[in-house]
């Protein structure tokens, strides 16, 4: 069962760490789903922390969908990531169609082989997640894959996310149920979906609000239920 929270500063990452997370997400831009931290934010969590930490690679909000300019910058922030050593990162690329950019996704995996990555959100915008699925699952890099089943949160998506989860069992590459999760109601969303990794942002910080710090209390209840549901 892994916790993995979203950490926008340094404080965020240690306090997440230190009261049961298994993983952090480290973004800037969380009231825009997430954008690339700066590399000085970037090494100073990576000095902090012993637990994996996966840095967003996203150059602006507007889309999933990015022209040749645009993945350039992708490409200079993974170099500039993997040159610090011990990350892991969180991307996704799409078409207008709403089909994954393979051509792109290719290249910005080849800017650091071998480096485990989280598909990200973008995977709730693609027209047919099963068949996304398929194409992810020929990228051996890719472990998770960030949804919420294709609805505004994961206890809405909870159908769609057990069938993916069914689909994913002794597969390399796992499902990672993310948005609108809370404390509440959490030990039913994971029996109900058999999904095995869950990710935090909002619900794991103070008064529930995006833009303030990671709670302790609120992650150490969260490591709680997972515990408890082992």
């Amino acid at each position: 069962m892994l916790l993995e929270v979203i950490a926008t500063t340094l404080g965020d990452a240690v306090t997440a760490e230190r009261f049961g997370a298994d993983r952090i997400e480290l973004i800037a831009g969380i009231a825009e789903g997430g954008l690339t931290p700066s590399l000085g934010l970037i090494e100073q969590v990576r000095a902090a922390v012993n637990i994996p930490v996966r840095v967003m690679i996203r150059p602006h909000a507007r889309s999933f969908v990015y022209d040749e300019s645009e993945l350039r910058v992708m490409r200079r922030d993974i170099r500039h990531i993997a040159s610090v050593g011990g990350l892991s990162m969180v991307l996704g690329v799409l078409h207008p169609d709403g089909t994954i950019d393979e051509r792109a996704l290719a290249s910005l995996l080849e800017e650091a082989p071998g480096v485990p990555v989280t598909f990200h959100r973008a995977f709730d915008e693609v027209t047919d997640q099963l068949e996304a699925l398929e194409v992810l699952l020929g990228y051996p890099q890719i472990t998770d894959i960030l949804t919420s089943g294709g609805r505004r949160t994961a206890p809405e998506g909870a159908e769609r996310l057990a069938v993916l989860e069914r689909l994913t069992v002794g597969k390399p590459l796992r499902i990672l149920a993310g948005s609108g999760l809370t404390a509440s109601g959490l030990s039913d969303f994971v029996r109900d979906t058999g999904v095995r990794r869950l990710h935090f942002g909002s619900a794991a910080r103070k008064n529930g609000d995006p833009l303030r710090p990671v709670d302790a209390a609120r992650v150490t209840e969260i490591r709680r239920i997972l515990g408890s549901l082992k």
